[in-house]
């Protein structure tokens, strides 16, 4: 399918090369990805975004590890291909997931074996807040097992703000970057391997 919405290109006005910049991480070696080359065609709407994106990635409480593996399962429940496979790419080494879990991110179920209790915990909640948009006594119960209140607080804000980043590159068809990991099919997908 065919990207609906072109991303700037270069060569970027000043302004625009900035912005892309101050999107990126330190170090990064990619181009400014599409996504946020699509949000610079509406440069005060990117300015917002980027303030609130850039906290919870670089400033938030929740270490790499939980934020990734809320990440990676809130894109990958959304069908987000894109996101998905852009953070695999780039943090799931850093946050520690195995191969396996990567994959599992997408096709495995909270209570495999392949995570721990407090990862059991994250993606339970990612997966009924995704489901119903709620979090039921239960798993709100789990979470606390294992995060205080401030950390609580921004799972909630990390999960909905990746489904938004997911309705922005699924509904404006952002092509997948060249590097990313491919998101794993589900067995239930047209097509896919049986997991």
């Amino acid at each position: 399918m065919e990207q609906r919405i072109d991303g700037v290109a270069p060569p970027y006005e000043p302004e625009t090369d900035r912005a892309l910049h101050r999107w990126m991480p330190p170090g990064v070696a990619h181009e400014p990805l599409m996504l946020f080359r699509v949000l610079e065609r509406h440069p005060e709407l990117a300015s917002r975004m980027r303030a609130l994106g850039a906290g919870l990635l670089v400033h938030g409480r929740l270490g790499d590890a939980d934020r990734e593996l809320v990440i990676a399962r809130v894109t990958a429940r959304s069908g987000c291909a894109y996101e998905w496979g852009v953070h695999m790419a780039t943090y799931a080494e850093t946050a520690g997931l195995t191969p396996e879990q990567v994959t599992l991110t997408a096709t495995g179920a909270p209570e495999d074996p392949a995570w721990s209790p407090r990862q059991t915990a994250l993606l339970r909640a990612a997966d009924e807040l995704h489901a119903t948009a709620r979090v039921s006594d239960a798993v709100w119960s789990g979470l606390r097992e294992h995060l205080d209140e401030q950390e609580v607080l921004e799972l909630l804000v990390l999960a909905g703000w990746y489904r938004t980043i997911a309705y922005v590159a699924t509904g404006a068809r952002i092509e997948e970057e060249p590097w990313a990991l491919a998101l794993p099919r589900t067995a239930e997908e047209p097509g896919a391997p049986g997991v």
